[in-house]
This record gives C-alpha cells, sequence and structure tokens, in this order.
C-alpha cells in the first residue's frame, strides 16, 4: 500500500514538472520565436542617405550630405567619402542569421544599453540601429533595427562603426611614382636632380645604371640609382595618418616648423596610368624648439637616444601630420653624399678589358681576350682566376666622403681601362690615411675614405696573382 502511494506521488510530480515545462516552452515560444534566417532583413540605398550618424565608446560623430558629406560639428574636416560609403554599404542589403521575434526583453541581447547607436536618414525614412552583446556561442552580433525583433548578424557593424574622427579623414596620400623626370630639393641648400637615359657616348658616368644626375656648379654628377629610387620609396611609403591639426592656421605651420620647411622636396613624374606630367611636393620640419635644443647640443656626448618630433605637409594641404623620426632622418638624408654611388670603382665588370697596376714600386699588367663576361684575362701569358681581385675591387667602397688631399704613402695604384669609348679608363689611386682608413683618389679627384681592410683585400688579391 505504501509502495503504491509512493508511486502515485512520483507520477503526480513527474506531471507537474512536465505541465510546467511545457508551460514555460510555450510561453517562450510565444515571447521570443526563433528561426534560422540568413535572408536580408534591412535595405538602405547608399546613394539616398543624407544624414548619418553613430555613438559609440562615449563619442558621437554625425555627418550630413551638402552635395559632398560634411562634418556636422566643422565642416573645414575633410570627410573621407569612400570610408562613409563603406559604413553605409553595411546596410546596403543587411543580412542575418537569426531572427528572433517578439523580444520584450532587450537586456539579455544588451540591447538595453547598446553598444554603439546608429542613426541613418534618407529624408523620407529615419533608421535607428542598435548594436548589443557579441554572442561568444554564435560568434555574431544582436541587432536590433526597430522593428520589435533582434537579429544576429551576418557580420559585425561593429567592424566597420569603431571608427573615430581620425579615421574618417580624407588623408593626403603620397603616389607610387611612375617615371620620375625630376627631383628639387628646397631648404638650407637647393639642389636639383634630373633623368637621363645612359649612353655608350654619356659624357657623366661610365656606370650604364646611371640615369640620375645632380647639378653641381658646372658638372653633372652621377648618382646611385638605387639610392635615389630607394628614396623615392620612402616618399611613397610614409604614413601621412597621424594628423596633428585638419585646418592649420599661419600660426600652427610656424609652431609645426613649416613657416620655412626645413626641407620641401618636390617630385616631376608620369603616373603609369598617364601620359600627362604630375608633380608632388612635400614638407618637412622637426619640432623647432627641439630642433634648437639639438642645434645647441650639438657636439656634446650624450649616449641616450635621440627622439625626434617631426611634422610633414603636402603641398599646400590644410593637413599636417606627425611622422616618425625614422622617417625624417630618411627624408632628410637628400644630399650629395647620402645618394651618390658608395662604391669606388662603379663600372660594370664585364666592361673592364684590363688593368694596369702599381704596388711598392712595381708595375703589372693584366689583359683581357674576348668582350662582355665573356672575357678570358691573363697575367702575361698565364691564364687568371680573376674572381678575389674583381671581389676586391667591386666591394670597396666608401666609410665617408672627403675632398681631402693625399698626405701619407700611396698604398696601390690601379688603372682600369673600359670598353667606353667616352670612358675608356678609370684611375684608382689608395693612400694610407690612418690605421683604420685609406683616402681614395679616382681620376686625381680624392673622393672618400674607405676601410683599410678592404684595401688589404685588393693589395692581397693582386699578390695572390703578380707573386
Amino acid at each position: 500500500m505504501k509502495r503504491s502511494k509512493r508511486l502515485h506521488i512520483l507520477l503526480g510530480v513527474l506531471a507537474a514538472v512536465g505541465i510546467v515545462t511545457f508551460a514555460v516552452t510555450q510561453y517562450e515560444e510565444k515571447q521570443e520565436e526563433i528561426e534560422a534566417s540568413g535572408e536580408v532583413v534591412l535595405e538602405i540605398d547608399p546613394a539616398a542617405v543624407q544624414t548619418l550618424s553613430w555613438e559609440y565608446d562615449a563619442e558621437t560623430l554625425a555627418f550630413h550630405k551638402d552635395g559632398t558629406w560634411v562634418y556636422d560639428t566643422d565642416e573645414a574636416f575633410p570627410v573621407d567619402e569612400e570610408r562613409i560609403d563603406e559604413l553605409l554599404g553595411v546596410f546596403e542589403a543587411f543580412s542575418a542569421a537569426f531572427i528572433i521575434e517578439d523580444v520584450t526583453d532587450y537586456s539579455q541581447y544588451g540591447l538595453d544599453d547598446p553598444v554603439c547607436t546608429i542613426g541613418i536618414s534618407t529624408g523620407d525614412t529615419d533608421y535607428e540601429i542598435q548594436l548589443g552583446d557579441f554572442s561568444t556561442m554564435d560568434s555574431q552580433r544582436y541587432v536590433s533595427i526597430g522593428d520589435g525583433n533582434v537579429y544576429l548578424a551576418t557580420a559585425d557593424p561593429l567592424d566597420y562603426f569603431d571608427a573615430a574622427l581620425r579615421d574618417m579623414i580624407d588623408n593626403d596620400e603620397a603616389p607610387d611614382f611612375g617615371t620620375v623626370e625630376a627631383i628639387r630639393f628646397d631648404g638650407d641648400q637647393t639642389c636639383q636632380i634630373a633623368y637621363q637615359e645612359y649612353t655608350e657616348d654619356s659624357s657623366y658616368t661610365y656606370c650604364s645604371d646611371d640615369v640620375y644626375f645632380i647639378q653641381q656648379e658646372d658638372a653633372m654628377l652621377p648618382l646611385d640609382t638605387s639610392r635615389v629610387e630607394g628614396y623615392l620609396d620612402s616618399i611613397s611609403g610614409l604614413s601621412l595618418t597621424d594628423y596633428v591639426t585638419y585646418n592649420v592656421t599661419e600660426e600652427e605651420l610656424a609652431e609645426y616648423g613649416l613657416d620655412a620647411p626645413e626641407l620641401s622636396v618636390t617630385v616631376t613624374y608620369v603616373p603609369e596610368d598617364s601620359e600627362q606630367t604630375a608633380e608632388f611636393t612635400l614638407h618637412i620640419s622637426r619640432d623647432p624648439d627641439e630642433q634648437a635644443a639639438a642645434e645647441a647640443e650639438d657636439g656634446e656626448e650624450d649616449e641616450t637616444e635621440e627622439e625626434i618630433t617631426a611634422y610633414a605637409r603636402v603641398g599646400e594641404s590644410q593637413i599636417v601630420y606627425q611622422i616618425t623620426g625614422d622617417s625624417y632622418e630618411a627624408l632628410m638624408a637628400a644630399g650629395y653624399d647620402d645618394l651618390r654611388h658608395y662604391e669606388v670603382l662603379t663600372a660594370d665588370f664585364a666592361d673592364v678589358t684590363g688593368l694596369d697596376i702599381t704596388l711598392e714600386g712595381e708595375s703589372y699588367t693584366i689583359t683581357a681576350e674576348g668582350s662582355g663576361e665573356d672575357k678570358t684575362f691573363y697575367y702575361g701569358e698565364e691564364e687568371l682566376d680573376i674572381a678575389d681581385l674583381q671581389s676586391a675591387l667591386e666591394d670597396m667602397g666608401a666609410a665617408s666622403f672627403t675632398d681631402e688631399e693625399p698626405s701619407q704613402k700611396q698604398e696601390i695604384s690601379i688603372t682600369v681601362h673600359l670598353d667606353n669609348e667616352a670612358h675608356p679608363t678609370v684611375q684608382i689611386d689608395l693612400y694610407r690615411y690612418d690605421g683604420e682608413q685609406c683616402l681614395a683618389v679616382l681620376d686625381g679627384t680624392p673622393t672618400s675614405l674607405v676601410p683599410r681592410d678592404m684595401v688589404v683585400d685588393l693589395i692581397e688579391a693582386v699578390n695572390a696573382i703578380v707573386l
């Protein structure tokens, strides 16, 4: 009897639980009918939108269209129209992975206090779109578009609307230069670099790679093409994103040192997709107070790494950018000694037809037969492996440049004969200078100090042939 009673009680409890569960389920299904979707739930034509605003992370940004997009708070702000189009594109065909219908409790989706509220108006229709919590289970954002439902977005609008004002500026851009015709530097010193294709009768250089030349007095001096192109790359790759003002005044230009820039670079070029010549000008200056302090400390020993605050401006743009110290130093390296060849011998070794060498009072002659890279070199009648001597000549480069005349013993002298009518020979004389460096004199003109170990390598390569 007791057993039967317990069974009836247990059955009653189970029935009660079932009734409650059924009631709760029915209630939840009535309150929130969840259905798989994936279909478009909101369509706003970007071309019809007249105003756009959003509030995120305690900042509200608002823009309106007046022919072009305008920042409500300051019409002088240069708005990036492509970025606006990107934001509006989110809702051009907004789709949901799931629809939660007839929601009564928005708090469980984070929509009682949205992380971001977006306002869009076409003039005829106003839209308020709220972004709630991120569903970690579904890896999707809860979104309300004001129709009583909550949606799990297939793409998170916050990936686009977490933008601050500086993300909306239409920054200047340095171009990718196509064919560069000229580069002009203005500042403490003014100079011009010209582009000129190499020809065999060029009187300016015997290096076939040389196409950039700098005018100094009455001479056109060749520059290292790779260094010039590296300099141009430092302009093209400049990060113009960290603006300090977007509507600069005359007073601010002076504050940033850009009223009289340290350096202005103007590149004349023909873009790859155009036949029209274009110009791009960049102004660079270091913070004036910092620059004055650095000049006052010049020559003093300081083991701490110098911090550089520098600014840049494109042409007459109203935007001034702060640039990194590394970028500033790369851009200021615009002198002849920064862009010239560091190699002592710049000729292609394939053009070398012979060498006359003077070492320790003795003279030696190396000849060649054949042409180009297929030549065979001889010392007397002995065929040579020229590789070590070639490497020693090609690797010898300047540690610094100088016009100081030699005052010590000559270490070695080499006359390089070339297959070049305009420049049949190059004379390289190397003199002692100090324990670590030698003075290189090229065609009678002192040019650079080279590491002594490079000269030792050259002498040893010669001795290996002639001794």
